[in-house]
């Protein structure tokens, strides 16, 4: 069907939609210079074929925010991204925590395992922690056993919270993901498939966290 005079065609508004999607997906919420910016981790994954720079300012100082990533992990106390997102893509997982939790909340180390999956699949290695302003996991993981063995795909990519503290007790926690995948076609469905789902997850994430740490303010006064 041709379209009509002075009218986009769909696939036209399709194009400029995903479009918007990624330069959002790579971007939203971090400025400029966040993004020029060199981060702890930029080094380890080389090449990488997609980056993205989410940011959000949290209503309380990096001491009080550092705790809530500690804590994270699959059956641990999550993500901190929305419920729907969770019951959508990971049924399996535990709802994310709305309080610091005693069994969680711990000291962090290199080398420790931060687990994205049941026990055996998909987990992040803590390349970098330094309380209360880097934290960078680490993962090579996050494909399918069978991928990895049969068909000799590969994904290694890194995953930085940079917290500084901004304004009277507030903090700006800069997330950066940098990821490289192979062979060719799962690098390319990296770079359209990863930043809008990051998107989602990462600014999904960044809002949880901000409503926890100032609901944990309030209920501490």
């Amino acid at each position: 069907m041709t379209p009509r005079p002075g009218r986009a065609s769909p696939w036209a508004l399709l194009g400029c939609a995903f479009l918007v999607v990624q330069w959002l997906g790579r971007r939203s919420g971090s400025t400029r210079r966040e993004r020029l910016r060199s981060l702890p981790g930029d080094g380890v994954v080389r090449r990488p074929v997609v980056r993205t720079d989410h940011a959000r300012i949290v209503p309380a100082p990096p001491e009080a925010v550092w705790p809530w990533l500690t804590q994270m992990g699959w059956h641990r106390a999550g993500w901190y991204t929305p419920r729907w997102v969770d019951r959508a893509l990971f049924p399996d997982n535990r709802p994310s925590a709305d309080h610091l939790d005693p069994r969680w909340v711990r000291e962090i180390h290199v080398g420790d395992r931060i687990p994205d999956g049941p026990p055996g699949t998909a987990e992040f290695v803590v390349e970098r922690a330094e309380a209360p302003h880097v934290l960078l996991l680490h993962s090579t993981t996050h494909l399918p056993t069978s991928w990895r063995t049969r068909a000799g795909c590969r994904v290694d990519w890194t995953w930085c919270f940079h917290l500084t503290p901004v304004e009277p007790r507030h903090t700006r926690v800069h997330v950066r993901v940098r990821g490289r995948a192979e062979p060719a076609w799962l690098g390319l469905a990296c770079v359209v498939l990863l930043p809008p789902a990051d998107l989602v997850m990462c600014t999904g994430m960044l809002r949880g966290l901000a409503r926890r740490v100032a609901n944990e303010g309030r209920r501490s006064c």
